[in-house]
């Protein structure tokens, strides 16, 4: 009882830190930029207390959908890579590094370059069925993946990982085959969207992904005790009278789900998924009513984090986040890789 109440009361501590940081992101990215606003202004604008045409325009059109897809990629990659990374067992496991981001990116390409030649315009429908595509791709890719990696009736890891990554390059050269033969301006959309960017938010597309998380979180959060039996092994699942099959298709189409929504709006971001839950582990430990939270926080702080450098350390020029997120998920993967050789 006592030790349950101690990892609430940490977990409660850790949220705090880690709310109080992206609240910190939140104020530096709304006031500072190519226009610069004071906190005054940025709250009298919020309030529609400012007429200003200038404040309302950078505030509403610009930042804030920004922030607030910021924080559902953040959201949805992390809880989403601590769900991979509890049914595979595997801490290297990550959406991008398992290739289903490849996959739902690459039915999110196909559908934009179907769009284009059909000569439609993206309207809010387009942008609305965007996450229905990508679903559809990452569930294929997911099961692709998972046939090729079953020996003697039980999943392998390693295999997972090795199918998983060179499903990804195989879907990223058919998405870059496809991204050549559009139109020159829509080529250059899709060749900033696959390198994983929010650059282009607008509430159309929050609008657009906001269902899914509203439909899938309840559902990740009310069974995520499940995810512990997973952890511990599929044996400890079957031997409580768990449906293991059952319930891992749950997981998988929440995870795809989330994955799917995230990826139609911001393009292929890798790592988030690989380092949020890995740090949450870290931090809280291994009981994933708290991992699942945790990681989405953090997912939240890396990618809003990851933005703000994106958009001023070369400004003018901006840095797509997804190569800011990597800078920093490469060496923190070769560190997970050689921690995992040594033992």
């Amino acid at each position: 009882m006592q030790q349950n109440q101690a990892k609430g009361r940490k977990f409660i501590r850790i949220s705090t830190i880690l709310i109080l940081g992206f609240l910190l992101v939140f104020y530096f990215s709304l006031t500072y930029g190519e226009f610069s606003m004071t906190l005054t202004d940025v709250v009298r604008t919020l309030l529609r207390m400012d007429e200003s045409d200038d404040n309302q325009l950078v505030i509403f059109t610009f930042r804030l959908p920004r922030i607030v897809i910021g924080i559902l990629v953040g959201l949805g990659l992390g809880i989403a890579g601590a769900i991979l990374q509890a049914l595979t067992r595997n801490e290297l496991a990550d959406p991008g590094i398992l290739g289903i981001n490849a996959g739902a990116g690459a039915s999110i390409v196909l559908y934009m370059y179907t769009i284009s030649k059909l000569g439609m315009e993206a309207g809010f429908m387009a942008t609305f069925a965007m996450p229905i595509f990508g679903l559809i791709g990452g569930i294929f890719t997911a099961i692709f993946i998972y046939s090729f990696s079953w020996t003697n009736g039980r999943l392998d890891s390693n295999r997972l990982l090795l199918v998983g990554i060179a499903a990804g390059s195989g879907l990223g050269a058919l998405t870059l085959y496809l991204s050549l033969k559009m139109d020159p301006q829509d080529f250059e959309a899709a060749t900033m969207w696959m390198t994983g960017t929010i650059w282009n938010a607008d509430w159309q597309k929050i609008i657009a992904i906001l269902p899914w998380f509203c439909l899938l979180l309840p559902i990740i959060f009310i069974r995520s005790a499940n995810l512990d039996l997973f952890y511990l092994g599929e044996d400890s699942a079957k031997n409580v009278g768990l449906a293991t099959e059952w319930e891992k298709s749950i997981w998988l189409f929440c995870s795809i789900g989330l994955i799917s929504a995230c990826v139609a709006v911001s393009g292929s971001i890798g790592f988030i998924g690989l380092l949020a839950p890995h740090m949450a582990r870290r931090l809280i430990g291994l009981h994933h009513n708290y991992v699942l939270v945790i990681s989405g926080l953090i997912g939240i702080v890396l990618v809003t984090l990851a933005d703000f450098i994106a958009k001023t350390i070369f400004s003018p020029v901006e840095l797509p986040v997804g190569v800011v997120i990597a800078i920093i998920g490469i060496p923190y993967f070769i560190y997970l890789l050689k921690r995992r050789t040594v033992r």
